[in-house]
């Protein structure tokens, strides 16, 4: 099981009672959400990644005190008498009898559920959100969430059981200490500092400024935290992906991921059993990466890590990438095979070449306008070495492929710049310096476990291969105002990297290629000018109200 049995279920008896019909236990970290409209499931998982709360003390503190959203919930429940039991037995037999029998697992992706796994490491958290397609995930976010609390006295990092219950438990134990330390110590100071830079104006809200301030402050300092700092994460999947997340999940080579794949699987099994029933450990992937790593240990493939410094490169991509897209844009509109279209495309004089990609994509008004998927016809594969956090920002982006290597603090880290004016650089340094020591000496004889002692500003290997629609997409979004500026430079890298290789294909690419000081402010601007109609529209709606009820 996760080691997480000292951190308490923060509810008492009378709450767990209110809210049991709700979730499928009350007293665990990994549960179910049932019972609610898929509305309130959203809602509630999207307000769950900007709070430091657990989704059942939301429920309790911000949903069940709306009496509207009370009304919602409550016409959602099981008509009084009915077991809910009974009747997910019956859906499961007539799956087993009439579905099974035929051999469509494809019935598995009709069936969606809810599913918040809190108290995990953030290490587990990206082999939870993993999946390319059928689950969508909601993490924990550390930007507008400072991770300074305590709970029974300890800071919120994982003890994994086999490092605390060997001979570097102390020294594990210390470095992650002296690391929140230091975050608790030095986040006020960064607030100050951005604030004397970036005084309020008049045009700004104090609720926009201090948000934007804040998460500045967090932003500069969320990369010395380590993976193995503990976090929350919603998932909704539909059956068959929830299955073989499980399954990825029992074959895992961290020890916490397989305990995680028991306690969802014990949770699923409540809601939609038939569709995980089978889930179980792969031995073709156990047996997979055991004899591939044997493979590297045996051949000159292992080599020796050496710090360098951060780079993305374009490893590869598609020579006749041009040629192949428009084609691909002609294509639906054309009686001709793709093979003819190909020859007519390459017959084309430049200038013509040009107009058919401004006649397909100059009518894009922003990011939001997707390409076409005759974009989908040219792959780009970039290597990156950058920080752990670069990688748990992009890692989000599911339609592509990634492949990463192993956490270790042998390739370098990043020094925010803007502990430097404040001093607190060097303290920095000596900090990392320390958590790579902890690290070297517990990957010895623990690889797989040490990888919960790297900080987020240790940089990392991997790769992503995707079409040119996702590069688009990838960009373009990463690029935007209130991005973390170190995502946003590998977003306009990358745009960069495909303009030298193909120009006309991104010349409509709309990659924000600027820096900002202070990037989330807009955005709060923006919330704050929505409140504010919100607020308009209520007044007005009661003011209707009090107008009918007096005539």
């Amino acid at each position: 099981m996760v080691d997480t049995t000292d951190i308490p279920i923060d509810l008492n008896d009378s709450e767990k009672e209110l809210i049991r019909p709700f979730f499928t236990n009350t007293d665990k970290h990994v549960f179910g959400i049932i019972n609610l409209p898929d509305v309130i499931k959203g809602t509630l998982f999207s307000r769950y990644s900007r709070s430091d709360k657990s989704a059942r003390r939301l429920l309790l503190d911000e949903f069940i005190p709306n009496k509207d959203i009370l009304a919602v919930m409550e016409s959602s429940m099981p008509a009084k008498g009915l077991d809910s039991s009974v009747a997910i037995s019956k859906a499961e037999d007539f799956y087993q009898r009439v579905l099974v029998g035929y051999g469509d697992d494809s019935v598995a992706e009709l069936a969606g559920s809810h599913i918040a796994c809190e108290n995990i490491s953030s290490l587990a958290a990206d082999s939870l959100t993993d999946s390319r397609i059928g689950i969508s995930p909601l993490e924990k976010s550390a930007r507008y969430i400072p991770f300074d609390k305590k709970v029974g006295g300890k800071y919120l990092w994982y003890r994994d059981k086999r490092i605390m219950d060997s001979r570097f438990a102390d020294l594990y134990e210390t470095t992650h200490n002296k690391i929140f330390d230091f975050y608790v110590k030095w986040l006020p100071i960064l607030i100050s500092y951005i604030k004397e830079g970036n005084p309020r104006t008049d045009d700004t809200t104090p609720r926009a400024y201090e948000n934007t301030i804040r998460a500045k402050a967090c932003d500069v300092l969320k990369n010395m935290l380590t993976a193995g700092r503990l976090t929350n994460i919603g998932l909704y999947g539909n059956g068959r992906s929830f299955e073989y997340l499980l399954v990825k999940l029992y074959s895992n080579e961290l020890p916490e991921a397989r305990s995680i794949a028991e306690q969802v699987h014990a949770e699923l099994s409540k809601m939609i059993p038939a569709f995980v029933k089978r889930a179980q450990q792969s031995e073709y992937i156990v047996g997979t990466r055991e004899s591939v790593i044997g493979f590297v240990h045996n051949s000159n493939t292992k080599g020796a890590s050496t710090a360098n410094a951060p780079y993305i490169k374009l490893v590869q991509y598609d020579k006749d990438a041009e040629t192949n897209i428009l084609a691909a844009m002609l294509y639906p509109y054309s009686t001709l095979p793709i093979e003819e279209l190909k020859k007519h495309v390459s017959s084309m004089p430049e200038e013509k070449r040009r107009e058919l990609i401004t006649t397909y994509l100059s009518k894009r008004r922003n990011r939001r306008d997707k390409p076409g998927r005759a974009l989908e016809n040219a792959y780009y594969t970039f290597e990156l070495c950058a920080n752990y956090g670069i990688f748990r920002d992009l890692h989000r982006h599911r339609m592509l492929s990634q492949e990463r290597q192993r956490l270790t603090t042998h390739l370098g880290y990043d020094t925010p710049p803007e502990l430097e004016p404040v001093g607190l650089d060097k303290e920095y340094r000596a900090l990392m310096e320390e958590a790579a020591s902890a690290y070297n000496q517990i990957s010895k004889e623990m690889p797989v476990e040490a990888q919960y002692m790297v900080p987020r500003s240790f940089h990392m290997r991997w790769y992503i291969k995707m079409n040119l629609r996702e590069v688009h997409h990838l960009t373009e979004l990463r690029s935007i105002k209130q991005g973390h500026p170190d995502y946003r430079k590998i977003a306009q890298q990358m745009k960069l990297l495909v303009e030298k290789v193909h120009p006309s294909l991104v010349s409509y690419m709309q990659v924000d290629m600027n820096d900002y000081a202070l990037a989330r402010l807009e955005s709060e601007k923006r919330i704050d000018r929505k409140l504010a109609e919100l607020d308009t529209r209520k007044a007005t709606q009661q003011q209707g109200a009090k107008e009918q009820k007096e005539n």
